[in-house]
Order: structure tokens, then C-alpha cells, then sequence
């Protein structure tokens, strides 16, 4: 969606929260449930409930009339949106909307709910049903089994197109974006795919044999959400097999369900930065909010310390050339910039899988001489502004050194961490630039009052 589409989406969201509102503060409760139930869709209805605080959402979703359209709404919302909202229903009711949900999506929210929640809403559910969903939910919520469908249509590759017509006619409707059919054996054990398409061009004769492909590289239930996002990226896939270790069809993925985590993921990447959830209520408990942020706050406090305490050490040279705090923001934040740019690149490329132990080193060495050219470059800019504001060349000297050490140190800094990070379970689009600033920093700091107090000692 292009950015006036979005602008177009946004607007027409306040507008319907304010014909809302103003029906609510004048008392036209039916006005207010007739504008929520008749015209506006289950998506809309949604947003507009992410964009009030949780007083005015509970009174929201109370005038949703119709259990389908409560179902729907349900399904749209974000995860701390709706456990809000799902806190308050009872066991019973909540199997009862979850009920019309596609069978991932209802996965998608048990995985949201307390242990003692999801037991009783599994117990509500009949035998087939239950069985079905606490298969999936014994799989991680971020490997493909955690993300596929358990409703897909097989057949097997000795019978005909004609036979194929006839059994998926058989269904009221097929499962939503069946684009092909799997073919499994009498274990079903995954073999291949046959596209939706071949099969109404192909001769009714025609065995399913001749037409399938079995090229297809299915997805282990392992496979990480991640990798499985990059599959159908590059493949350009609308659905995808998963199978489990002995190669039996479990069932599948698609396209809905990859964009939800790609989305997800470009949050989390967004979000992280600041120290913050992805998953985050723009009006969250203030309590909870203080919290989240304060943890961040705290670490950065005690980042800052160290960056001063490194200033501390030259406290002496400062108090000769006081030019020299005036400009160490300069060196701090050209290092912040060339390492931000470094450890960004490197995040995104481990991200869509090009960035490994494979081609690491030639990623340092590229980065180390942009660096190191960014630094040589900027460095004689930098000098001649120092020089030409204070009139001392040798400050110029002194802070155009700094930049160049600081320039190549945040290249090498931000390529490699994000690498170290992971290997330390730790996600980099979370810690790297906290870390990252830190070192910059601390190596701007104490290079550029370091040469500053060995040239005016």
C-alpha cells in the first residue's frame, strides 16, 4: 500500500471514530451501534479499537451485536489488544467466537492465552477439533508447525484428473487459497503437489502422476518462521507442505500467514530500537509502559556513565583546551551515524539469510574501507571547520584523527555484533545499538581527548 493510501486508510479511521464519538457523548447509543455494526467492516472495527484507550475499547466492543462479526474483529486485532479483550470473556463464549476462525488463526490466539485458559477452552471443543489444535500447539509458535494449517486436500498419484474433479467437488468449499493439491502416498508421506490449475486443463484420463511435481522441497515442522518467510519470498509461493521427520504431511502454510510474520518482524525490528515490544498498545496500562521503558532508560544511564566516566579521565586536558568538549559531540556522533549504517545493513542481510559465516569476513573488510573512507574524507572537513571556528590547527589535527580511528572502529564495530550477539542468544535488533552507541562513544571519547592531551602535554 502506497503512502497516500495509508494517509487515505488513517483518515477515514478518525473520521469514523469521531462520528462515533460524538454519537456516544450525546447519548445515541443506537446511532453509535448502528454505525459500528452496519457500516463498518470487521477490519475497521478493529483499528478503530487499537486507537482508543481501554475504557472507551470495552464500551466499543460491547455494541458489536453479531458473534461472526465479534469473531471477525477478534481476528484482526493486535495481540495486546486482544487479550485485553479476551481477558474478559468467558471460557465458553470465547471457544464460541474462535469457532468460525481458520483453523491457524485460532492456533495463533491459544498461543496468546494463559495454560489454565487453554484447557478450558480445548476442553469446550469437540474431540476431533481439540485433538487437531494441541497437535499444533505442541509445536514452537515460531516454527512452521507452530504457523501451518492442519486443513488441506490430498490425493494420491494413481488415480485420475477425472477422480480428483469429482472428490473435490464433494466439498461445500475448499479450504481459502488452495492453489494446489498434495500428493501423498497410502502413509501419507508427502511425494508432491499438483497445481489447481494443471488439473482443470488436464485430460480427465490423466493420471495424477503425469501432472504433479515433484520438485517441491517441503517444510520440516522445525523450520524457523524466519527461513520459512524467506522461502516464500524467493519462491514467490502462495502456499507451502509441511511435513514432519519422517516426511508425512502434517499440513501447510500460506501466503496470509508469512506476511503476518514478515509484518511482525519488520515491528519487532522498528520497535527494538527504542526498547519496546512489537506487540505494544499504543495505550497500554501506564504501569506496564513506565516499566517497559524505564528497563531501557536504565540501561542507557548506565552506558552514559561509563562514556563520562571516560570523559573524566582527561578532566585536566578539558580544563586547558576547552574548545575540546565543545566539539567531542562531533566525534561521538559521526561514530553513532558510520556504525548505526554498518550494524543496520548487517541486521537486515541476517534477516533475509545473505549474511553468514560464509561471506562475513569479505562484509568486514568492505565496511572497514568504507569506514576508513568515510573517516579520511570527513576528517578533512571536519579539521578545516575546527580549525577555521577556533583558528588552532592543531585542534584541527586532533579531532580530524579522532574521526578517522572512531569512523573505522564503528564500521568494524556494527558489522561485527550483530553476529557476536546472536551467538550469544541475544537479538541484535534489540541490544546493537544500545551496545554499539556505547562503543562508539567510549572509543570517540577517550581516541579524541587521548591525542589531545599527548599533543597539548
Amino acid at each position: 500500500m502506497n503512502e497516500s493510501a495509508v494517509d487515505a486508510v488513517n483518515e477515514s479511521s478518525q473520521v469514523n471514530l469521531e462520528r462515533i464519538n460524538l454519537a456516544l457523548s450525546q447519548g445515541a447509543i443506537a446511532r453509535a451501534r448502528q454505525l459500528l455494526n452496519e457500516d463498518l467492516s470487521a477490519p475497521d472495527i478493529a483499528h478503530l479499537l487499537s486507537s482508543v484507550p481501554p475504557k472507551q475499547r470495552t464500551v466499543l466492543w460491547n455494541l458489536v451485536e453479531e458473534d461472526e462479526l465479534s469473531a471477525d474483529v477478534l481476528s484482526y486485532l493486535g495481540e495486546e489488544e486482544r487479550a485485553e479483550i479476551v481477558a474478559r470473556l468467558e471460557p465458553e463464549e470465547l471457544a464460541n467466537l474462535i469457532e468460525s476462525f481458520e483453523f491457524d488463526d485460532k492456533v495463533d490466539l491459544l498461543q496468546e492465552l494463559p495454560e489454565s485458559v487453554i484447557e478450558q477452552v480445548l476442553l469446550s471443543m469437540d474431540s476431533q477439533d481439540r485433538q487437531r489444535v494441541e497437535d499444533v500447539l505442541s509445536f514452537d509458535e515460531d516454527s512452521a508447525g507452530g504457523l501451518m494449517n492442519t486443513d488441506v486436500v490430498t490425493v494420491r498419484p494413481d488415480i485420475s484428473v477425472d477422480v480428483v474433479l469429482r472428490y473435490i467437488r464433494r466439498y461445500r468449499e475448499l479450504p481459502p487459497m488452495t492453489d494446489n493439491l498434495w500428493v501423498v502416498n497410502r502413509r501419507d508421506e508427502f511425494i508432491g503437489q499438483v497445481p489447481i490449475a494443471k488439473i482443470l486443463i488436464s485430460e480427465p484420463t490423466t493420471t495424477v502422476r503425469e501432472i504433479m511435481d515433484t520438485e517441491v522441497e517441503a517444510l520440516t515442522v522445525e523450520t524457523h518462521e524466519d527461513e520459512v518467510a524467506r522461502r516464500f519470498e524467493r519462491l514467490d509461493l502462495v502456499s507451502a507442505p509441511v511435513i514432519n521427520a519422517d516426511g508425512r504431511l502434517l499440513g501447510r502454510i500460506t501466503i496470509d500467514d508469512v506476511v503476518d510474520v514478515i509484518r511482525a518482524s519488520a515491528d519487532h525490528s522498528l520497535m527494538s530500537q527504542a526498547g519496546l515490544d512489537e506487540d505494544e498498545d499504543i495505550f497500554a496500562p501506564l504501569s506496564k509502559t513506565v516499566r517497559r521503558r524505564s528497563i531501557w532508560l536504565g540501561i542507557n544511564l548506565m552506558t552514559a556513565f561509563l562514556a563520562s566516566g571516560v570523559i573524566g579521565l582527561f578532566e585536566a586536558t578539558l580544563e586547558q583546551v576547552v574548545a575540546l568538549a565543545i566539539l567531542m559531540p562531533v566525534v561521538a556522533s559521526m561514530g553513532g551515524i558510520a556504525g548505526t549504517q554498518a550494524l543496520t545493513i548487517v541486521i537486515r542481510g541476517m534477516a533475509l539469510g545473505r549474511v553468514g559465516s560464509a561471506n562475513i569476513r569479505a562484509l568486514v573488510s568492505r565496511e572497514a574501507v568504507i569506514g576508513l573512507a568515510n573517516g579520511l574524507f570527513w576528517s578533512v572537513i571536519v579539521g578545516l571547520a575546527a580549525f577555521a571556528w577556533f583558528g588552532d590547527f592543531t585542534l584541527g589535527y586532533v579531532i580530524g584523527a579522532a574521526i578517522i580511528v572512531n569512523l573505522l572502529v564503528a564500521a568494524l564495530v556494527g558489522t561485527l555484533l550483530p553476529g557476536y550477539l546472536k551467538s550469544m542468544q541475544i537479538d541484535p535488533a534489540l541490544a546493537g545499538g544500545v551496545v554499539l552507541t556505547t562503543v562508539t562513544d567510549v572509543v570517540g571519547f577517550f581516541c579524541f581527548l587521548g591525542v589531545a592531551t599527548l599533543v597539548y602535554a
